[in-house]
């Protein structure tokens, strides 16, 4: 293991470490932002990065993610985030698995995991044979310990406080189209229909294609037409970046609002979406549903009415957001960052009414 020097790379934001490892079995990295108000915790992600630079730029990002999704979400927890360079249909070991614990394992606490694209509940099973530091592992609930289907509620949450505030409307007959349907947007497409919505659905891989179409009664079309596609919500549930400064031009759709992290390729798009009159739903308050469930395991309380609670607060977070933007005439996405600073950046006096709030 070894610090990495990434002081003057562009997504470096005063991370408190940023750590490699890199042996016969692993090539990985863990990010650290921020641990102000509690251990940072958030997923082990796998893919296949180009460049090492590619994988820093996505743990950096993602763990910046985590501390403000944590701090909107009203989370002792800090933001972190790990990611294991490799395909996770061609690559993946259990010995790689056991040397991605000890790594965990390394930082004696600092950093707690659980999945994430690329990994699974029983990826994070393997990985807790090495260390402690694991969530998202229980097999008593309904869910096992797949937090998947929470972060898909918190979503299906956000979608319908999206379109109450901009349509005063819920979500029967509404179009929503679907970028991404494995673990989280399946379930979403699942409860989108249920509520009566019409979906549109795209996804690179042909089996969670075929679950999705064998289950569900929705449309499929393909990857470059997804973002195009005439509807009233766009939600982009595979990796980041769907929406940049070429792509939001092809964005038909009224709202952006999705599972994904990092939708916004860079933070100007934000402004571009507001320009263009279409709603954003920042993507680390929609989608926390994930992260509400993971600390509730930690707590060793998932009931379902708790749970389910606090992730409806995640409706009355983006209503503030949206209020705010449109008072201010400035983009969701700056009103939600500077709302997370001012409670992670006052730690100390916010955690103990943080914790007392997740369990009201």
């Amino acid at each position: 293991m070894k610090q990495i020097e990434i002081q003057g790379h562009p997504d470096f934001d005063n991370h408190e470490s940023v750590v490699f490892e890199s042996s016969d079995d692993l090539s990985a990295i863990i990010a650290v932002h921020n641990t102000g108000l509690g251990p940072a915790v958030g997923g082990c992600r796998m893919f296949p990065y180009a460049s090492l630079d590619d994988a820093l730029t996505d743990v950096l990002r993602l763990s910046r993610g985590m501390t403000y999704k944590s701090a909107l979400a009203g989370l002792p927890l800090g933001g972190g985030k790990s990611v294991i360079i490799g395909d996770p249909q061609k690559d993946k070991t259990r010995a790689m698995l056991l040397a991605m614990g000890e790594f965990i394992d390394s930082l004696q606490g600092q950093y707690v995991t659980a999945e994430d694209s690329g990994t699974s509940v029983e990826d994070i099973a393997i990985i807790g044979e090495r260390t402690r530091y694991v969530s998202g592992v229980l097999d008593s609930e309904k869910y096992g310990g797949d937090p998947s289907p929470m972060t898909a509620y918190g979503v299906l949450v956000g979608i319908r406080q999206a379109a109450r505030y901009r349509w005063q409307t819920d979500l029967s007959g509404i179009r929503v189209a679907i970028q991404g349907v494995g673990n989280v947007g399946y379930h979403l497409a699942r409860m989108l229909v249920e509520e009566g919505a019409c979906v549109t659905v795209a996804d690179i891989r042909e089996d969670n294609l075929k679950r999705v179409q064998s289950e569900l009664n929705v449309e499929v079309v393909s990857i470059d037409q997804i973002l195009s596609a005439e509807v009233d919500v766009l939600s982009p549930c595979a990796l980041g970046g769907a929406v940049s400064e070429t792509t939001v031009r092809q964005v038909k759709a009224g709202i952006v609002a999705g599972a994904a992290n990092n939708q916004l390729a860079k933070a100007s798009v934000g402004r571009a979406l507001r320009d263009r009159g279409i709603l954003y739903a920042p993507d680390y308050v929609i989608n926390a549903g994930g992260i509400i469930d993971v600390y509730y395991q930690r707590c060793g309380e998932r009931s379902g009415d708790v749970v389910n609670r606090h992730i409806a607060g995640i409706g009355t977070t983006l209503e503030t957001v949206f209020r705010l933007a449109d008072e201010q005439r400035r983009p969701t996405c700056q009103i939600a960052d500077e709302m997370a600073e001012k409670i992670f950046r006052n730690a100390g006096k916010e955690a103990a009414q943080l914790t007392q709030y997740a369990y009201n």
